[in-house]
């Protein structure tokens, strides 16, 4: 599961300024049309419908900035790149944790940023869960620790005074499931999230489940909580936890395939086979999810007898996706197909 932190921004209407690891970006638009550039050089364009999940984004790979706004591809309308700006800087009298905590951000260093938070426990909260969130891919269990311990506090990071003066914008994109990421500010929500990630990494399902069940109910809970009722075989929950689910984006799409997961095990063949077709009522769904949900579809299929219906739901995904696990496997156990058996 990935991890993104990024500071943003608004210095005019439609415009904002994106300070993060990787250097400085701008962007400037309205709902469904936006263009953005940064000081790598990457130029994106995105075209969506707002408010129905739909985009299409091209990136290009130009010069550093600055640049001339015309000079790329004719468009003279690309805004100037603005003057980099430096993050807010603690007053000459500001508290010696303030201090240390901001340059230990300032530095990108996790164990810094952990240890300002030991000293200074006012910004404990804030600081470990900042801590935790960087050092979740190099050092999960320090990721861990830091996490358990600011869920644990039953406090929310954005709380912390220091959190409201320099990281306020300060936001989270966390990978829940196969398929479906969410964005969130550095909050309660979002910790409990990366905690349950990393538990759930470590095999510490039941604990990855009380933390989870412990959050805020929503469309992103609801898919880290289902995901964890599969895997430990609490069917009837993931059932209970799905009743009246419809397909409007991708979360409520896997919502949808996680119910046919717990029906088909549940011996509710047909209707599992209800649930993987409502989520596969749109196109517009992520691969992932839609394969996921023919996959599936093809298992309750299988109970059923209705082999020539399996393969075609294998083939489906075999033609989108051929490095698909176990598909090639799956496709070879099965009798071939009408149209196979009458080639020349």
């Amino acid at each position: 599961m990935g991890f993104r932190l990024q500071k943003s921004f608004r210095i005019a209407k439609g415009v904002r300024l994106n300070l993060s690891k990787t250097g400085l970006g701008m962007s400037v638009g309205v709902p469904g049309l936006r263009y953005s550039i940064h000081s790598t050089g990457r130029e994106t364009g995105t075209v969506g419908i707002p408010g129905s999940g739909m985009r299409y984004q091209v990136t290009h790979k130009v010069g550093s900035l600055p640049r001339s706004a015309g000079s790329h591809g004719g468009r003279s309308n690309a805004p100037a790149p603005p003057t980099p700006v430096q993050l807010p800087k603690p007053g000459l009298f500001a508290p010696k944790g303030e201090k240390a905590l901001h340059k230990a951000i300032e530095d990108h260093d996790p164990a810094a940023i952990a240890a300002a938070g030991d000293e200074f426990p006012e910004h404990r909260v804030l600081a470990h869960a900042l801590a935790g969130f960087m050092a979740f891919q190099t050092n999960p269990t320090e990721a861990r620790r830091l996490l358990f311990d600011v869920f644990t506090s039953g406090q929310d990071p954005r709380s912390d005074a220091f959190a409201q003066k320099y990281v306020g914008g300060t936001r989270v994109t966390i990978g829940i499931a196969r398929g479906v990421t969410t964005t969130l500010p550095l909050d309660r929500d979002a910790v409990g999230l990366g905690l349950a990630e990393l538990q759930q990494a470590s095999g510490e399902l039941s604990a990855a489940i009380d933390t989870v069940e412990h959050l805020e109910p929503s469309h992103h809970t609801a898919v880290s909580l289902a995901e964890l009722y599969v895997l430990t075989g609490r069917h009837q929950d993931v059932v209970d936890l799905t009743n009246g689910v419809e397909n409007v984006d991708d979360s409520s799409a896997l919502l949808c395939v996680f119910r046919g997961q717990a029906l088909n095990e549940l011996g509710y063949h047909d209707a599992a086979i209800e649930s993987f077709k409502q989520a596969l009522r749109s196109k517009s769904r992520a691969p992932e999810i839609r394969h996921l949900a023919r996959s599936e579809r093809a298992r309750a299929y299988e109970a059923l007898g209705k082999l020539g219906m399996a393969r075609k739901d294998l083939e489906r995904i075999l033609a989108e996706d051929s490095t698909y696990q176990g598909l090639s496997e799956r496709i070879a156990a099965l009798p071939p197909s009408k149209a196979s058996m009458n080639d020349p």
